[in-house]
Protein backbone atom coordinates (compact mmCIF):
# COMPACT_ATOMS: atom_id res chain seq x y z
CA UNK A 1 0.00 0.00 0.00
CA UNK A 2 1.39 3.56 -0.97
CA UNK A 3 0.50 7.14 -0.22
CA UNK A 4 1.10 10.02 0.04
CA UNK A 5 1.78 12.25 3.48
CA UNK A 6 -1.62 14.35 2.62
CA UNK A 7 -3.88 11.72 2.52
CA UNK A 8 -3.24 10.83 5.99
CA UNK A 9 -5.20 13.87 7.62
CA UNK A 10 -7.86 12.60 5.21
CA UNK A 11 -8.13 9.42 5.62
CA UNK A 12 -9.44 9.67 9.23
CA UNK A 13 -12.50 11.67 7.43
CA UNK A 14 -13.23 9.12 4.79
CA UNK A 15 -12.84 6.19 7.36
CA UNK A 16 -15.59 7.72 9.53
CA UNK A 17 -18.20 8.56 6.88
CA UNK A 18 -17.78 4.78 5.54
CA UNK A 19 -18.31 3.50 8.50
CA UNK A 20 -21.28 5.47 8.91
CA UNK A 21 -22.98 4.80 5.62
CA UNK A 22 -22.32 1.13 6.43
CA UNK A 23 -23.52 1.58 9.86
CA UNK A 24 -26.77 2.99 8.35
CA UNK A 25 -26.64 0.58 5.29
CA UNK A 26 -26.73 -2.11 7.54
CA UNK A 27 -30.49 -0.72 9.29
CA UNK A 28 -28.81 -1.50 13.01
CA UNK A 29 -29.17 0.99 15.93
CA UNK A 30 -26.63 2.11 17.88
CA UNK A 31 -27.30 -0.10 20.83
CA UNK A 32 -27.54 -3.08 18.53
CA UNK A 33 -24.01 -2.75 16.79
CA UNK A 34 -22.53 -2.36 20.04
CA UNK A 35 -23.57 -5.29 21.36
CA UNK A 36 -22.50 -6.75 18.52
CA UNK A 37 -18.92 -5.60 18.67
CA UNK A 38 -18.91 -5.86 22.17
CA UNK A 39 -18.00 -1.96 22.54
CA UNK A 40 -19.68 0.98 23.80
CA UNK A 41 -22.18 3.09 21.67
CA UNK A 42 -20.40 5.92 22.39
CA UNK A 43 -17.12 4.39 21.30
CA UNK A 44 -18.70 3.72 18.23
CA UNK A 45 -20.29 7.46 17.42
CA UNK A 46 -16.91 8.64 18.08
CA UNK A 47 -15.53 6.47 15.16
CA UNK A 48 -18.15 7.29 13.20
CA UNK A 49 -17.91 11.31 13.44
CA UNK A 50 -13.99 11.50 13.27
CA UNK A 51 -13.70 12.49 17.25
CA UNK A 52 -11.48 9.34 17.71
CA UNK A 53 -9.83 7.00 14.91
CA UNK A 54 -10.48 3.50 16.03
CA UNK A 55 -7.81 0.93 15.49
CA UNK A 56 -7.82 -1.81 12.89
CA UNK A 57 -8.75 -4.38 14.93
CA UNK A 58 -11.90 -2.25 15.98
CA UNK A 59 -12.24 -1.83 11.97
CA UNK A 60 -12.09 -5.12 11.36
CA UNK A 61 -14.86 -5.94 14.46
CA UNK A 62 -17.16 -3.13 12.98
CA UNK A 63 -17.39 -4.57 9.84
CA UNK A 64 -17.53 -8.66 11.10
CA UNK A 65 -20.55 -7.09 12.82
CA UNK A 66 -21.93 -5.15 9.47
CA UNK A 67 -21.52 -8.44 7.56
CA UNK A 68 -19.51 -5.86 4.98
CA UNK A 69 -18.99 -7.33 1.44
CA UNK A 70 -15.01 -8.66 0.79
CA UNK A 71 -14.86 -5.30 -1.72
CA UNK A 72 -15.60 -2.60 1.30
CA UNK A 73 -13.88 -4.81 3.89
CA UNK A 74 -10.69 -4.10 1.40
CA UNK A 75 -11.18 -0.37 0.66
CA UNK A 76 -11.97 0.15 4.81
CA UNK A 77 -9.29 -1.78 6.66
CA UNK A 78 -6.73 0.00 3.98
CA UNK A 79 -8.37 3.28 4.86
CA UNK A 80 -7.77 2.09 8.42
CA UNK A 81 -4.30 1.52 8.09
CA UNK A 82 -3.55 4.98 6.77
CA UNK A 83 -5.53 6.65 9.27
CA UNK A 84 -3.42 5.01 12.00
CA UNK A 85 -0.18 6.32 10.46
CA UNK A 86 0.78 10.07 10.89
CA UNK A 87 3.40 11.90 8.74
CA UNK A 88 5.43 15.03 10.65
CA UNK A 89 7.74 16.71 8.82
CA UNK A 90 10.34 18.76 10.35
CA UNK A 91 9.78 22.02 8.50
CA UNK A 92 6.19 21.79 10.64
CA UNK A 93 8.03 20.95 13.52
CA UNK A 94 10.36 24.25 13.12
CA UNK A 95 7.36 26.23 13.25
CA UNK A 96 6.19 25.26 15.76
CA UNK A 97 9.07 25.31 17.39
CA UNK A 98 11.38 22.63 18.43
CA UNK A 99 11.30 22.79 22.23
CA UNK A 100 6.93 21.87 21.59
CA UNK A 101 8.59 18.53 19.95
CA UNK A 102 11.02 17.45 22.96
CA UNK A 103 7.30 18.19 24.94
CA UNK A 104 5.95 15.92 22.97
CA UNK A 105 8.64 13.26 23.35
CA UNK A 106 9.22 13.73 27.22
CA UNK A 107 5.15 12.68 27.12
CA UNK A 108 5.55 9.68 24.90
CA UNK A 109 8.56 8.70 27.07
CA UNK A 110 6.59 9.12 30.22
CA UNK A 111 3.80 6.97 29.14
CA UNK A 112 6.19 3.87 28.21
CA UNK A 113 7.26 1.74 30.52
CA UNK A 114 9.61 0.03 27.92
CA UNK A 115 11.04 1.56 25.28
CA UNK A 116 13.46 0.60 22.30
CA UNK A 117 15.43 2.48 20.47
CA UNK A 118 17.44 1.34 17.36
CA UNK A 119 20.03 3.67 16.34
CA UNK A 120 21.87 3.06 12.85
CA UNK A 121 23.89 6.61 11.80
CA UNK A 122 23.62 8.83 15.27
CA UNK A 123 23.12 8.80 19.12
CA UNK A 124 20.01 9.79 20.28
CA UNK A 125 19.55 12.81 22.85
CA UNK A 126 18.55 10.76 25.47
CA UNK A 127 22.42 9.46 25.16
CA UNK A 128 23.81 13.22 24.22
CA UNK A 129 26.22 14.93 25.77
CA UNK A 130 25.36 19.13 25.39
CA UNK A 131 27.94 19.79 22.68
CA UNK A 132 26.69 16.48 20.12
CA UNK A 133 23.33 18.23 21.21
CA UNK A 134 24.16 21.08 20.04
CA UNK A 135 25.93 20.09 16.55
CA UNK A 136 22.65 17.84 16.02
CA UNK A 137 21.27 20.98 16.10
CA UNK A 138 23.26 23.12 13.46
CA UNK A 139 20.80 22.77 10.69
CA UNK A 140 17.59 23.53 12.22
CA UNK A 141 16.41 27.29 12.30
CA UNK A 142 16.69 29.76 15.05
CA UNK A 143 18.05 29.86 18.53
CA UNK A 144 18.84 25.79 19.65
CA UNK A 145 19.50 26.47 23.48
CA UNK A 146 15.74 26.06 24.81
CA UNK A 147 15.88 22.94 22.82
CA UNK A 148 19.17 21.97 24.02
CA UNK A 149 17.84 22.71 27.67
CA UNK A 150 14.83 20.83 26.87
CA UNK A 151 16.79 17.38 25.31
CA UNK A 152 18.80 17.38 28.91
CA UNK A 153 16.02 17.73 30.91
CA UNK A 154 14.42 14.82 29.01
CA UNK A 155 17.50 12.91 30.05
CA UNK A 156 16.66 12.00 33.63
CA UNK A 157 13.73 9.53 32.86
CA UNK A 158 16.52 7.37 32.69
CA UNK A 159 16.76 7.10 35.92
CA UNK A 160 13.07 5.55 36.38
CA UNK A 161 13.79 2.25 37.53
CA UNK A 162 9.98 1.36 36.32
CA UNK A 163 10.98 1.97 32.67
CA UNK A 164 13.20 -0.14 30.77
CA UNK A 165 15.38 0.63 27.84
CA UNK A 166 17.35 -1.34 25.60
CA UNK A 167 19.58 1.15 22.48
CA UNK A 168 20.91 -0.43 19.78
CA UNK A 169 23.31 1.42 18.36
CA UNK A 170 25.62 0.42 15.00
CA UNK A 171 29.54 1.14 15.55
CA UNK A 172 28.73 3.52 12.45
CA UNK A 173 26.71 5.44 14.80
CA UNK A 174 29.02 5.43 18.10
CA UNK A 175 31.68 7.18 15.53
CA UNK A 176 30.00 9.48 13.07
CA UNK A 177 32.02 12.47 14.16
CA UNK A 178 29.11 15.42 14.30
CA UNK A 179 31.53 17.07 16.92
CA UNK A 180 35.31 17.40 16.87
CA UNK A 181 37.46 14.24 17.85
CA UNK A 182 38.17 15.38 21.65
CA UNK A 183 34.12 15.69 22.09
CA UNK A 184 33.17 12.29 20.53
CA UNK A 185 35.18 10.66 23.12
CA UNK A 186 33.64 12.53 25.56
CA UNK A 187 30.12 11.48 23.89
CA UNK A 188 31.42 7.62 23.60
CA UNK A 189 32.60 7.88 27.85
CA UNK A 190 28.91 8.84 27.85
CA UNK A 191 27.50 5.87 26.28
CA UNK A 192 30.02 3.66 28.69
CA UNK A 193 28.67 5.27 31.58
CA UNK A 194 24.82 4.65 31.02
CA UNK A 195 25.76 1.14 30.18
CA UNK A 196 26.56 0.78 33.41
CA UNK A 197 22.62 1.45 34.51
CA UNK A 198 21.18 -1.86 34.88
CA UNK A 199 18.94 -3.35 35.27
CA UNK A 200 16.65 -0.78 33.42
CA UNK A 201 18.94 0.07 30.39
CA UNK A 202 20.50 -1.78 28.06
CA UNK A 203 23.27 -0.52 25.59
CA UNK A 204 23.42 -2.34 22.53
CA UNK A 205 26.38 -2.28 19.90
CA UNK A 206 26.45 -3.99 16.68
CA UNK A 207 29.99 -4.43 15.12
CA UNK A 208 31.09 -3.43 11.69
CA UNK A 209 31.20 -6.75 9.46
CA UNK A 210 28.78 -8.85 11.21
CA UNK A 211 26.77 -10.62 8.54
CA UNK A 212 23.13 -9.62 9.02
CA UNK A 213 19.89 -10.24 6.40
CA UNK A 214 18.67 -6.84 6.37
CA UNK A 215 20.10 -3.47 6.41
CA UNK A 216 20.11 -0.47 8.99
CA UNK A 217 17.53 1.49 6.47
CA UNK A 218 16.12 3.96 9.28
CA UNK A 219 16.03 5.09 12.73
CA UNK A 220 13.19 3.99 14.83
CA UNK A 221 11.61 4.50 18.32
CA UNK A 222 9.09 1.89 19.88
CA UNK A 223 6.92 2.72 23.16
CA UNK A 224 5.84 -0.33 24.33
CA UNK A 225 3.55 -2.17 22.07
CA UNK A 226 1.53 0.60 20.66
CA UNK A 227 3.05 3.41 19.26
CA UNK A 228 6.43 3.76 16.32
CA UNK A 229 8.34 6.41 15.07
CA UNK A 230 10.26 6.11 12.14
CA UNK A 231 12.77 9.09 11.19
CA UNK A 232 14.25 9.96 7.60
CA UNK A 233 15.89 13.46 6.68
CA UNK A 234 12.30 15.18 6.06
CA UNK A 235 10.26 13.86 8.86
CA UNK A 236 9.00 11.07 10.76
CA UNK A 237 5.99 8.72 10.41
CA UNK A 238 4.34 7.05 13.36
CA UNK A 239 2.73 4.07 13.28
CA UNK A 240 -0.24 2.89 15.81
CA UNK A 241 -1.66 0.28 13.54
CA UNK A 242 -0.81 -3.11 15.89
CA UNK A 243 0.69 -4.79 12.54
CA UNK A 244 2.79 -2.33 11.70
CA UNK A 245 4.10 -1.83 15.32
CA UNK A 246 4.68 -5.85 15.51
CA UNK A 247 7.06 -5.85 11.80
CA UNK A 248 9.45 -3.21 14.09
CA UNK A 249 9.52 -5.21 17.01
CA UNK A 250 10.04 -8.48 15.03
CA UNK A 251 12.86 -6.08 13.36
CA UNK A 252 14.73 -4.80 16.23
CA UNK A 253 14.87 -8.32 17.79
CA UNK A 254 16.42 -9.66 14.85
CA UNK A 255 19.33 -6.37 15.00
CA UNK A 256 19.50 -6.88 18.54
CA UNK A 257 21.17 -10.75 18.20
CA UNK A 258 23.77 -9.08 16.89
CA UNK A 259 24.37 -6.31 19.29
CA UNK A 260 27.01 -6.75 22.36
CA UNK A 261 25.86 -5.82 25.52
CA UNK A 262 27.74 -5.89 28.89
CA UNK A 263 31.42 -5.99 29.01
CA UNK A 264 31.45 -6.39 25.52
CA UNK A 265 29.69 -3.78 24.23
CA UNK A 266 31.88 -1.59 26.18
CA UNK A 267 35.21 -3.19 24.96
CA UNK A 268 33.80 -1.77 21.81
CA UNK A 269 33.36 1.44 22.92
CA UNK A 270 36.43 1.98 24.33
CA UNK A 271 38.26 1.20 20.97
CA UNK A 272 35.86 2.95 19.05
CA UNK A 273 37.03 6.02 21.61
CA UNK A 274 40.71 5.33 21.62
CA UNK A 275 41.79 7.41 17.97
CA UNK A 276 39.78 10.44 19.14
CA UNK A 277 41.45 10.97 22.90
Amino acid sequence: MTFEPEQLGQSRTDLAEKLRELHKRAGLTGDRLARRCNMSQSQISKFETGKKTPKLVDVERILRALDAPAELVTEITALARIANTEWQDKRSSWRRGMEKRQAELASLESEATELRYFLPAMITGLLATPEYIHASLSHTPGDPSRTIAKKLERQAILYDSAKTFTFLLTKQAVRWAIVPHSALAVQIGRLTSISYLPPNIRMGVIPLGVVMPRGPMNTFTIYDDRLATVENFTGRMVFRDPRDISEYIAIFTSFERYALFGGEARDLLEQCADPYR
